[in-house]
């Protein structure tokens, strides 16, 4: 008979969510969640409270540039860094790119959810949602652009120019954090130079 022990079922709990984490159904999920909780903090904000039109404007727009600093740094220092299970996921992508590696389905959610208690210390309530629905929106923006730049060819040049910042990240691993804009990239000088254009 075999002893219960905390280690080998924190192992199999770990081992399941990552074996779910490259579902299509856990991928599609999140995005369905992440969606749900965007709507209903942005229309919550807004309708359950009195919103100053230029403020509102102003918080919407400060919570999608947030979002893409935290898609930069999450990327860079923890899909690339110290967090093995992070690193073993998004390791896991870049071996396989048409795959349905995601973060678990309740994840981004429960982040979400944890940091707007947070904000709420600091924030009157619907700037605090419109602020959290925005991040949700950029978040929700980054699933589908990364998606689409894996299994789609885009047909406007633009795009494809867009995309191919990406793509070169799978070739070059230490460029190109910024999967939605190369901003911080740009900022922080780990955008990709190609050989001939450093000379």
């Amino acid at each position: 008979m075999q002893m219960f022990s905390i280690r080998s079922f924190y192992d199999r709990l770990v081992d399941a969510v990552v074996r779910m984490t490259r579902t299509k159904t856990n991928y599609w999920a999140e995005f369905v969640i992440d969606l749900g909780f965007a709507i209903t903090f942005l229309s919550y904000g807004i309708v359950k409270h009195e919103v100053h039109l230029v403020l509102g404007l102003l918080t919407f727009v400060l919570g999608l540039l947030a979002f893409t600093f935290i898609e930069y740094f999450v990327h860079r220092w923890l899909f690339h860094g110290p967090v093995k299970l992070l690193e073993q996921g998004h390791t896991a992508h870049h071996n396989d790119p048409l795959g349905y590696d995601s973060l678990p389905f309740f994840f981004p959610a429960l982040v979400m959810l944890g940091f707007a208690a947070l904000l709420s210390l600091f924030l009157p309530l619907a700037y605090n949602l419109l602020l959290c629905s925005a991040m949700l929106f950029g978040y929700l923006s980054y699933v589908l652009s990364h998606f689409a730049m894996h299994h789609w060819r885009p047909v406007n040049r633009y795009a494809r120019r867009w995309a191919a910042l990406h793509h070169i990240h799978h070739y070059h691993d230490t460029y190109n954090y910024g999967v939605t804009t190369p901003l911080w990239d740009v900022i922080l000088g780990t955008k990709y130079v190609s050989q001939h254009k450093r000379i």
